[in-house]
């Protein structure tokens, strides 16, 4: 089969594409030439978060156990545990960023979920000091809408995506840190340039942020989980207002930015993002496939639907290739032997 790439022994397990399309929805789309997949890991619960060091290892979170992972050549072995996180529904140990200037301050940044709120930690790998609190007082949800993904942007300042956390109405409220894109320091300060004064937001009017990335031109893009019709690509502006709970989907109100593209939210329910080139990937949960589609929101793939089950995450690798997070084991799935997985794409 062209393009069948040669495994390193570390690998555990490895599979083919059955086919880059599995959804006739999108049959109007230019078909590529077949790429891999490869098993990096198995036998994960529920992964959610991942970055990548200058090594070349990468550092995944699980959300239920608190652990910190970190996989090199194919074997994960726990180097953290956010005791302080406390799982629950869609809450547990989520996002993880690694520091802009990390060969110098060693900093690893963690989103969880604590007793009272969402929270953001920093700890450097074996340091035996406790996690520093970076911001605190993010609203949680009961079970659901806790966003959780953090990420550097180019411009060297943290990004975080929050939920509404099941009240509405935060989402619009500015003095709220809820329904959110925020825009931070590396000390947790509002950033310098951020659209309202002295204040965290970036972006308003959001039901649940989990994934966002960046073009190489700097241009932010994210993904918006809807409620009962419409998720949403959206291409994010400094203080941009959303729309929800106002707005589902597309809207001409010229109050609200428009998504760039939207998808029923049994096809989708988009969880990680990625930026790579013109494309960008969603991961998607309930839709059970992997989106590629342009920046400018046109021409939309369905990638290895429904062959993996359950999508969180999908990141740029140092050397090319992607990595999924499976997440069959949260409670939403339906497990294999070996879930959840990283699998390693060859795009």
């Amino acid at each position: 089969m062209v393009g069948v790439v040669v495994l390193a022994a570390a690998v555990v397990g490895v599979g083919l594409w059955r086919g880059w399309f599995a959804d006739p929805s999108v049959s109007d789309a230019p078909r590529v030439r077949p790429g891999t997949v490869q098993t990096l890991v198995g036998n994960l619960e529920a992964p959610w978060g991942l970055a990548f060091l200058t090594d070349g290892s990468a550092l995944v979170t699980e959300r239920d156990s608190k652990r910190i992972l970190q996989v090199t050549g194919g074997e994960a072995r726990e180097v953290a545990r956010i005791e302080e996180a406390t799982p629950a529904g869609e809450g547990g140990l989520l996002g993880l960023a690694v520091s802009a200037d990390h060969a110098a301050d060693r900093w690893v940044y963690v989103y969880y979920t604590a007793a009272e709120d969402n929270r953001i930690a920093r700890l450097r790998l074996g340091d035996a000091a406790a996690p520093e609190i970076v911001l605190s007082g993010i609203p949680r949800g009961s079970r659901t809408h806790n966003g959780g993904r953090i990420a550097f942007g180019p411009d060297g300042m943290l990004y975080v995506g929050t939920g509404d956390a099941g009240d509405r109405d935060a989402a619009q409220d500015r003095n709220s840190l809820a329904g959110k894109i925020l825009r931070m320091t590396p000390d947790g300060r509002p950033a310098p340039g951020n659209p309202f004064r002295d204040t965290l937001v970036y972006s308003y009017g959001h039901r649940n942020v989990q994934g966002f990335g960046w073009h190489a031109d700097g241009t932010m893009y994210a993904a918006e989980f809807g409620q009962n019709h419409y998720d949403e690509l959206n291409r994010i502006t400094p203080g941009g207002n959303y729309g929800w709970p106002e707005v589902e989907g597309d809207s001409d109100d010229p109050r609200f930015v428009a998504p760039l593209a939207t998808w029923g939210t049994a096809e989708a329910s988009p969880s990680g993002l990625a930026v790579v080139g013109d494309r960008v990937w969603l991961a998607c949960l309930r839709g059970q496939r992997l989106y590629r589609i342009g920046t400018d929101g046109q021409h939309a793939e369905a990638l290895l639907t429904r062959e993996y089950g359950r999508l969180r995450h999908v990141a740029p690798a140092p050397d090319g290739s992607l990595w999924v997070l499976t997440s069959n084991r949260d409670g939403r799935g339906s497990p294999e032997s070996d879930d959840d997985r990283i699998l390693r794409l060859i795009p």
